[in-house]
Protein backbone atom coordinates (compact mmCIF):
# COMPACT_ATOMS: atom_id res chain seq x y z
CA UNK A 1 0.00 0.00 0.00
CA UNK A 2 1.30 3.76 -0.82
CA UNK A 3 0.47 6.76 0.64
CA UNK A 4 -2.63 7.89 -1.02
CA UNK A 5 -2.73 11.59 -2.13
CA UNK A 6 -6.44 13.16 -1.40
CA UNK A 7 -9.25 11.29 -1.46
CA UNK A 8 -13.23 12.28 -2.13
CA UNK A 9 -15.29 11.81 0.97
CA UNK A 10 -17.75 9.51 -1.20
CA UNK A 11 -16.68 6.02 -2.88
CA UNK A 12 -17.62 4.69 -6.28
CA UNK A 13 -21.10 3.19 -4.74
CA UNK A 14 -21.69 7.04 -3.06
CA UNK A 15 -21.45 5.37 0.27
CA UNK A 16 -19.51 7.90 3.14
CA UNK A 17 -15.90 7.52 3.60
CA UNK A 18 -15.75 4.25 6.40
CA UNK A 19 -13.26 5.10 8.86
CA UNK A 20 -12.78 1.78 11.04
CA UNK A 21 -10.57 2.38 14.61
CA UNK A 22 -9.85 -1.60 15.12
CA UNK A 23 -7.03 -3.19 17.08
CA UNK A 24 -8.41 -6.76 18.68
CA UNK A 25 -6.54 -6.00 22.02
CA UNK A 26 -8.07 -4.02 24.19
CA UNK A 27 -6.91 -0.69 26.18
CA UNK A 28 -5.14 1.32 23.39
CA UNK A 29 -7.64 4.51 22.86
CA UNK A 30 -9.42 3.03 20.13
CA UNK A 31 -13.11 5.00 21.62
CA UNK A 32 -10.96 8.13 22.47
CA UNK A 33 -9.43 8.21 18.84
CA UNK A 34 -12.90 8.01 17.65
CA UNK A 35 -14.63 10.11 19.32
CA UNK A 36 -11.36 12.77 18.38
CA UNK A 37 -11.75 11.99 14.80
CA UNK A 38 -15.57 12.27 14.62
CA UNK A 39 -15.82 15.41 16.61
CA UNK A 40 -12.39 16.82 14.86
CA UNK A 41 -14.18 16.17 11.90
CA UNK A 42 -18.08 17.75 12.65
CA UNK A 43 -15.33 21.03 13.49
CA UNK A 44 -14.09 20.74 9.89
CA UNK A 45 -17.10 21.15 8.19
CA UNK A 46 -17.78 17.28 7.63
CA UNK A 47 -21.06 15.40 7.96
CA UNK A 48 -20.12 12.30 10.40
CA UNK A 49 -21.72 9.23 11.21
CA UNK A 50 -20.34 7.05 14.18
CA UNK A 51 -21.21 3.43 14.59
CA UNK A 52 -20.64 1.82 18.08
CA UNK A 53 -19.83 -2.36 17.03
CA UNK A 54 -19.02 -3.03 20.67
CA UNK A 55 -22.92 -3.30 21.90
CA UNK A 56 -21.34 -4.55 25.56
CA UNK A 57 -18.44 -1.95 26.29
CA UNK A 58 -20.12 0.78 24.63
CA UNK A 59 -17.28 3.30 25.34
CA UNK A 60 -18.00 5.26 22.24
CA UNK A 61 -21.81 5.28 22.74
CA UNK A 62 -21.23 6.10 26.77
CA UNK A 63 -19.17 8.90 25.96
CA UNK A 64 -21.43 10.46 23.20
CA UNK A 65 -24.47 9.84 25.96
CA UNK A 66 -21.89 12.35 28.55
CA UNK A 67 -21.67 14.25 25.52
CA UNK A 68 -25.52 14.69 24.76
CA UNK A 69 -26.02 15.39 28.64
CA UNK A 70 -23.65 18.04 29.41
CA UNK A 71 -24.79 20.37 26.08
CA UNK A 72 -28.65 19.71 27.81
CA UNK A 73 -26.82 21.95 30.62
CA UNK A 74 -24.48 23.39 28.66
CA UNK A 75 -23.41 24.89 25.67
CA UNK A 76 -24.30 23.88 21.98
CA UNK A 77 -21.66 20.86 20.99
CA UNK A 78 -21.48 19.59 18.00
CA UNK A 79 -22.58 15.75 17.34
CA UNK A 80 -22.58 12.66 15.06
CA UNK A 81 -24.93 11.00 13.71
CA UNK A 82 -24.54 8.18 15.99
CA UNK A 83 -25.66 4.81 15.78
CA UNK A 84 -25.41 1.82 18.64
CA UNK A 85 -25.37 -2.11 16.99
CA UNK A 86 -27.79 -3.57 19.08
CA UNK A 87 -26.58 -7.25 20.89
CA UNK A 88 -27.38 -9.97 18.94
CA UNK A 89 -29.45 -12.82 20.56
CA UNK A 90 -27.65 -16.45 21.23
CA UNK A 91 -28.60 -18.24 17.45
CA UNK A 92 -25.99 -20.09 15.89
CA UNK A 93 -22.87 -18.21 14.89
CA UNK A 94 -24.19 -17.92 11.12
CA UNK A 95 -27.41 -16.85 12.03
CA UNK A 96 -25.82 -14.22 14.35
CA UNK A 97 -23.87 -12.97 11.69
CA UNK A 98 -26.28 -12.71 9.06
CA UNK A 99 -28.16 -10.62 11.96
CA UNK A 100 -25.36 -8.21 12.54
CA UNK A 101 -24.60 -7.65 8.56
CA UNK A 102 -28.24 -6.52 8.19
CA UNK A 103 -28.36 -4.08 10.98
CA UNK A 104 -25.32 -2.59 9.13
CA UNK A 105 -26.45 -2.77 6.25
CA UNK A 106 -29.84 -0.94 7.42
CA UNK A 107 -27.26 1.81 9.23
CA UNK A 108 -25.17 2.55 6.57
CA UNK A 109 -28.73 3.25 4.68
CA UNK A 110 -29.96 5.64 7.20
CA UNK A 111 -26.28 7.27 7.56
CA UNK A 112 -26.14 7.82 3.47
CA UNK A 113 -26.32 11.68 3.71
CA UNK A 114 -23.07 11.63 6.17
CA UNK A 115 -19.60 12.50 4.20
CA UNK A 116 -17.93 10.39 6.90
CA UNK A 117 -18.66 7.42 8.97
CA UNK A 118 -16.09 6.30 11.72
CA UNK A 119 -16.76 2.70 13.07
CA UNK A 120 -15.14 1.79 16.36
CA UNK A 121 -15.01 -1.99 16.84
CA UNK A 122 -14.54 -4.45 19.60
CA UNK A 123 -10.94 -5.27 21.38
CA UNK A 124 -11.40 -8.99 20.50
CA UNK A 125 -11.35 -10.73 17.66
CA UNK A 126 -15.42 -10.84 17.50
CA UNK A 127 -17.74 -10.89 14.37
CA UNK A 128 -18.96 -7.56 14.85
CA UNK A 129 -14.63 -6.82 14.54
CA UNK A 130 -14.31 -8.66 11.69
CA UNK A 131 -17.62 -7.67 9.82
CA UNK A 132 -16.79 -3.90 10.54
CA UNK A 133 -13.11 -4.35 9.28
CA UNK A 134 -14.70 -5.34 6.18
CA UNK A 135 -15.94 -2.30 5.48
CA UNK A 136 -12.49 -0.39 5.76
CA UNK A 137 -11.90 2.44 3.94
CA UNK A 138 -9.58 3.81 6.11
CA UNK A 139 -7.96 1.65 8.62
CA UNK A 140 -6.76 3.34 12.02
CA UNK A 141 -4.97 0.72 14.30
CA UNK A 142 -3.58 2.43 17.34
CA UNK A 143 -0.71 0.61 19.61
CA UNK A 144 0.38 1.42 22.99
CA UNK A 145 3.66 2.55 22.85
CA UNK A 146 4.92 -0.81 24.02
CA UNK A 147 6.91 -3.86 22.63
CA UNK A 148 4.15 -5.73 23.90
CA UNK A 149 1.38 -4.29 21.84
CA UNK A 150 3.45 -4.83 18.45
CA UNK A 151 2.58 -7.98 19.08
CA UNK A 152 -0.57 -7.25 17.70
CA UNK A 153 0.99 -6.33 14.44
CA UNK A 154 3.63 -9.39 13.98
CA UNK A 155 5.45 -12.11 15.97
CA UNK A 156 8.65 -10.75 16.81
CA UNK A 157 11.81 -12.40 17.34
CA UNK A 158 12.76 -11.34 20.79
CA UNK A 159 16.63 -11.92 20.47
CA UNK A 160 17.09 -9.80 17.46
CA UNK A 161 13.84 -7.96 16.67
CA UNK A 162 13.49 -9.27 13.16
CA UNK A 163 9.67 -9.72 12.19
CA UNK A 164 8.93 -13.85 12.34
CA UNK A 165 5.54 -13.71 10.98
CA UNK A 166 2.63 -11.31 10.51
CA UNK A 167 -0.04 -11.88 13.05
CA UNK A 168 -3.49 -13.21 12.73
CA UNK A 169 -4.88 -9.06 12.39
CA UNK A 170 -2.33 -7.98 10.14
CA UNK A 171 -3.23 -10.93 7.81
CA UNK A 172 -6.99 -10.08 8.48
CA UNK A 173 -6.09 -6.71 7.36
CA UNK A 174 -4.09 -7.89 4.19
CA UNK A 175 -6.92 -10.00 2.87
CA UNK A 176 -9.57 -7.11 3.07
CA UNK A 177 -7.08 -5.10 1.38
CA UNK A 178 -6.59 -7.40 -1.47
CA UNK A 179 -10.01 -8.30 -1.70
CA UNK A 180 -11.45 -5.16 -2.15
CA UNK A 181 -8.47 -4.91 -5.42
CA UNK A 182 -10.12 -7.90 -6.57
CA UNK A 183 -13.84 -6.48 -6.26
CA UNK A 184 -12.50 -3.54 -8.25
CA UNK A 185 -12.58 -1.14 -5.22
CA UNK A 186 -10.31 1.51 -3.78
CA UNK A 187 -7.58 -0.70 -1.40
CA UNK A 188 -7.88 -0.37 2.58
CA UNK A 189 -5.11 2.81 3.28
CA UNK A 190 -4.07 0.94 6.83
CA UNK A 191 -2.40 3.67 9.16
CA UNK A 192 -0.66 2.18 12.33
CA UNK A 193 -1.10 5.17 15.41
CA UNK A 194 0.74 5.10 18.57
CA UNK A 195 -1.26 6.39 21.31
CA UNK A 196 -0.05 7.22 24.81
CA UNK A 197 3.20 7.81 24.00
CA UNK A 198 5.90 9.26 26.98
CA UNK A 199 6.99 12.51 26.33
CA UNK A 200 10.49 11.67 27.38
CA UNK A 201 12.33 9.91 24.47
CA UNK A 202 13.96 6.43 25.67
CA UNK A 203 15.55 3.21 24.16
CA UNK A 204 12.12 1.86 24.48
CA UNK A 205 10.60 4.03 21.79
CA UNK A 206 13.82 3.62 19.63
CA UNK A 207 13.18 -0.15 19.30
CA UNK A 208 9.77 0.80 18.45
CA UNK A 209 10.43 3.39 15.39
CA UNK A 210 12.68 0.98 14.06
CA UNK A 211 9.99 -2.44 14.51
CA UNK A 212 7.13 0.01 13.14
CA UNK A 213 8.95 0.71 10.29
CA UNK A 214 10.36 -2.58 9.17
CA UNK A 215 6.94 -3.72 10.03
CA UNK A 216 5.11 -0.74 7.56
CA UNK A 217 7.09 -1.90 4.66
CA UNK A 218 6.12 -5.98 5.27
CA UNK A 219 2.84 -5.25 6.11
CA UNK A 220 1.61 -2.16 3.56
CA UNK A 221 0.63 0.49 6.22
CA UNK A 222 1.90 3.59 6.98
CA UNK A 223 2.80 4.97 10.75
CA UNK A 224 0.32 8.03 11.41
CA UNK A 225 0.81 10.51 14.16
CA UNK A 226 -1.30 9.73 17.12
CA UNK A 227 -2.15 11.07 20.65
CA UNK A 228 0.49 10.68 23.39
CA UNK A 229 -0.29 10.33 27.48
CA UNK A 230 -1.83 13.10 28.61
CA UNK A 231 -4.21 13.40 31.00
CA UNK A 232 -6.60 15.97 29.38
CA UNK A 233 -7.93 12.94 27.35
CA UNK A 234 -9.00 10.83 30.32
CA UNK A 235 -10.74 13.84 31.87
CA UNK A 236 -12.64 15.10 29.16
CA UNK A 237 -15.03 11.78 29.26
CA UNK A 238 -17.45 12.22 31.71
CA UNK A 239 -18.63 15.46 30.06
CA UNK A 240 -18.22 14.13 26.20
CA UNK A 241 -15.56 16.90 25.33
CA UNK A 242 -12.52 16.73 23.05
CA UNK A 243 -9.76 18.96 22.96
CA UNK A 244 -11.37 20.58 19.98
CA UNK A 245 -14.04 21.51 21.69
CA UNK A 246 -12.33 23.40 25.03
CA UNK A 247 -11.16 26.92 23.17
CA UNK A 248 -15.26 27.78 22.21
CA UNK A 249 -16.59 26.48 25.87
CA UNK A 250 -15.34 29.14 27.96
CA UNK A 251 -13.83 32.53 27.92
CA UNK A 252 -12.34 31.70 31.33
CA UNK A 253 -10.96 28.55 29.87
CA UNK A 254 -7.14 27.83 30.98
CA UNK A 255 -5.69 26.19 28.40
CA UNK A 256 -2.19 24.94 29.23
CA UNK A 257 0.80 24.00 26.68
CA UNK A 258 -0.53 20.06 27.44
CA UNK A 259 -3.84 21.07 25.83
CA UNK A 260 -2.62 22.88 23.06
CA UNK A 261 -0.02 19.81 22.15
CA UNK A 262 -2.82 17.58 22.23
CA UNK A 263 -5.08 19.74 20.19
CA UNK A 264 -2.13 19.77 17.62
CA UNK A 265 -1.91 16.02 17.68
CA UNK A 266 -4.92 15.33 16.82
CA UNK A 267 -5.02 17.91 13.76
CA UNK A 268 -2.23 16.34 12.64
CA UNK A 269 -4.01 12.91 12.85
CA UNK A 270 -7.00 14.31 11.04
CA UNK A 271 -4.66 15.75 8.49
CA UNK A 272 -2.77 12.16 7.68
CA UNK A 273 -6.09 11.28 6.52
CA UNK A 274 -5.76 12.85 3.17
CA UNK A 275 -9.12 14.12 3.19
CA UNK A 276 -10.10 16.81 1.00
CA UNK A 277 -10.93 20.46 2.87
CA UNK A 278 -14.42 21.04 4.35
CA UNK A 279 -17.13 19.95 1.45
CA UNK A 280 -19.36 22.74 -0.01
CA UNK A 281 -23.01 23.13 1.64
CA UNK A 282 -21.93 20.50 4.56
CA UNK A 283 -24.29 21.12 7.45
CA UNK A 284 -23.05 20.42 10.68
CA UNK A 285 -25.19 18.46 13.50
CA UNK A 286 -25.57 20.10 16.87
CA UNK A 287 -27.29 19.64 19.82
CA UNK A 288 -27.85 22.76 22.70
CA UNK A 289 -29.42 23.32 25.68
Amino acid sequence: MTEPQQRPTKTGSDRPTIIVVGNEKGGTGKSTTAIHLAIGLLHRGYKVGTLDLDPRQATLTRYLENRQSYAETGPSLLMPQHTQLKEIPEVPKEDAELMARQQITDIFGRMAGCHVVIIDTPGSPSTNSRIGHEEAYILITPVNDSLVDIDVLAVIDPVNRAVIAPSFYSQMAWEYHNRRIIDGRSPIDWIVIRNRVPHIQSHNQRDIDALLEKLAHRMGFRVGPGLAERVIFRALFLKGLTVVDLPDLDNDWQETPSHRAARNELNSLLDSLHLPPKPNGASIHAISA
